[in-house]
């Protein structure tokens, strides 16, 4: 029996074959695309092995809230990834700074807040870089981590991030906090399923200042320590 293949089917699979060897060869975390697939993964997630978990916090509005919300954080001695605008850094160096000096990690959330997905490889890298450049001109510290406005991206975004040295961090557990359908909601969406090396993503908004000692405290009661999104990589994740 004769089986005929197609030209297009043969050069299909001898690129995947090609993509895994060179996988295998480099054996490093690094941008390779051939025919549109991507080495490059997001995280979702830290380590499983320890009883930890992160808070993120995107911050491109919401300023009124942020106060509150470090004052909540200082006085549970808590220390969490702010994932920052780079508009919102320009118009607010001093909570920038506040950030920073009260232990907070600082995370690259693009310039304008705009669809990753729909950008250049060029576009998404300028968004990257002028939010880096803007943090570091206020704060001395250099961003290497990057979350995608509305968690949007593609391959492109991924390889953007990863030539400027990023890791591109998405979420395990959503607040969806800026829905405002109340405290119990978010705080049953994070209760509904925590687990080792959670990342939980949230906002500055007034639902959220008064959901975090009470979801704080139920993370504790079970046993969760609580930090920022570096911990729980540098743990083994």
């Amino acid at each position: 029996m004769i089986i005929v293949l197609r030209r297009k089917h043969i050069i299909s699979c001898l690129s995947i074959v090609l993509l895994l060897a060179i996988i295998l060869v480099t054996g490093r975390d690094k941008s390779i695309n051939v025919l549109g697939y991507s080495a490059v993964r997001p995280i979702y997630k830290g380590t499983s092995s320890v009883t930890q978990v992160a808070f993120e916090c995107n911050v491109v509005w919401g300023t009124e809230y942020v106060p509150a919300m470090l004052d909540l954080l200082k006085d549970r001695n808590i220390r969490i990834t702010f994932f920052i605008g780079g508009e919102w850094a320009r118009e607010n160096p001093e909570l920038l700074r506040r950030m920073t000096e009260e232990g907070h990690e600082l995370g690259n959330h693009g310039y304008g807040h705009k669809h990753h997905s729909k950008l250049s490889f060029e576009e998404n890298c300028r968004e990257i870089i002028m939010t880096e450049k803007i943090i570091e001109e206020i704060t001395g510290i250099k961003t290497r981590l990057f979350a995608p406005p509305y968690g949007d991206f593609n391959n492109v975004t991924l390889q953007a991030a990863d030539s400027l040295g990023y890791k591109t961090i998405m979420w395990s557990i959503d607040t969806i906090d800026w829905r405002g359908d109340g405290v119990d909601n978010i705080v049953k969406r994070v209760m509904k399923n925590p687990h080792n090396g959670a990342f939980i993503l949230m906002h500055p908004t007034e639902d959220t200042i008064t959901a975090l000692p009470i979801i704080i405290e139920k993370l504790r009661q079970k046993g969760f320590e609580i930090g920022r999104i570096s911990d729980l990589l540098s743990n083994g994740g």
